[in-house]
């Protein structure tokens, strides 16, 4: 089947996944929080309900905005707009608070299950997200065009760059029992402040 992902298009929504999944969050505390406190196999299963959760919202975005843009036609270049403005409203909220200030209880040793459920209800809990992804998807794929193989692709590259980086935190955590300094925070932060930013222009120049 064909796919409206290039190579490149699928090199650059891995980095930016990337840069974006290392920003210090409550889903990155709950990670660390997770690993530290009862050990590395409890932090991978928190990022597994973080994963999944964000899958579900890759999909809804997806799909339901495929199902938008084949209503709205020659319209949709006004969703673009939306989406490219709020991408770079973002991108000036995190280049303005610096380090992430929320903070996340430390969890308390438990069942397996209580931590996968602890990712996934963090993710789903997020209202902006599934609007996050409704925003940032456009800037890499042809919604008009989208396949079943684009959402495995998009999907493929989700798993692999916020499980991979989040697996990361909850190894160091683990392993250290304690989070990122403020100094790597604000530096990831403004990392993610650049790509929100340079993913909503190029969205509306685009358009």
């Amino acid at each position: 089947m064909e796919t409206s992902l290039t190579l490149g298009s699928m090199a650059a929504l891995f980095a930016a996944m990337v840069v974006l999944a290392a920003v210090p969050s409550v889903s990155v505390l709950a990670v660390s929080a997770r690993a530290a406190t009862s050990g590395f196999v409890h932090g991978a299963l928190t990022v597994l309900g973080v994963v999944v959760g964000d899958v579900l919202f890759i999909l809804l975005a997806m799909f339901g905005l495929a199902l938008l843009v084949e209503a709205m036609g020659s319209m949709f270049f006004l969703i673009k707009y939306l989406g490219g403005a709020y991408l770079i409203w973002l991108g000036v909220v995190l280049w303005r608070q610096g380090a992430a200030a929320a903070a996340a209880q430390a969890a308390e040793n438990g069942a397996l299950h209580s931590s996968f459920t602890t990712g996934l209800l963090i993710t789903l809990g997020d209202q902006k997200a599934v609007v996050f992804y409704l925003g940032f998807l456009p800037a890499f794929i042809d919604l008009a065009m989208v396949t079943y193989v684009d959402a495995v692709h998009v999907i493929l590259i989700a798993v692999l760059a916020v499980g991979g980086v989040k697996l990361v935190y909850a190894y160091v955590a683990a392993r250290l029992g304690r989070q990122v300094s403020a100094v790597a925070g604000r530096v990831l932060n403004v990392l993610a402040a650049c790509v929100m930013f340079s993913v909503g222009v190029a969205l509306i120049v685009g358009a």
